[in-house]
């Protein structure tokens, strides 16, 4: 008599990369960097969500910066179907425009356009909050 062994398949636990960077110009672009080395090393396409990342990492030192806190870069890349970016920094206080909701910066303005890049190349986007003081910036890339 033989057994049969049944097993299930699980998929591939997500893949995940999480660092802390200085608030400073130069943060904002090891920011772009690690996004375009580490989904280059998972053979994940890297353009947009390059972008993505340095413009909420450019925020995060222009509008979510705090002397002597660090910023948080986080990719998580769920199997062949989606990458989520995040960008935390600690000011809670200091919201962006919701997303669909952001005013058109003048012709010859030298700024603001930054989250209307992300919202034109993710999928997704928005803020989550906590814990205090910390707010997150998310974006949603759909892989398939």
């Amino acid at each position: 008599m033989t057994q049969e062994i049944t097993r299930t398949e699980h998929s591939a636990p997500a893949r995940q990369f999480t660092v802390l960077l200085s608030p400073t110009r130069r943060g904002a672009r090891l920011a772009r960097l690690l996004t375009t080395a580490h989904l280059g090393d998972w053979g994940l396409p890297t353009e947009s969500a390059a972008h993505i990342v340095a413009e909420l990492a450019a925020n995060a030192t222009v509008h979510g910066r705090v002397p002597g806190r660090d910023f948080r870069l986080s990719l998580i890349v769920r199997p062949d179907t989606l990458l989520r970016i995040e960008v935390t920094d600690t000011r809670a206080e200091r919201l962006p425009p919701a997303p669909g909701a952001m005013p058109a910066p003048a012709d010859d303005a030298a700024h603001g356009r930054g989250l209307l890049i992300v919202e034109a190349l993710a999928d997704r986007w928005g803020v989550a909050l906590g814990p205090a003081p910390r707010k997150t910036v998310w974006a949603e890339l759909d892989l398939e």
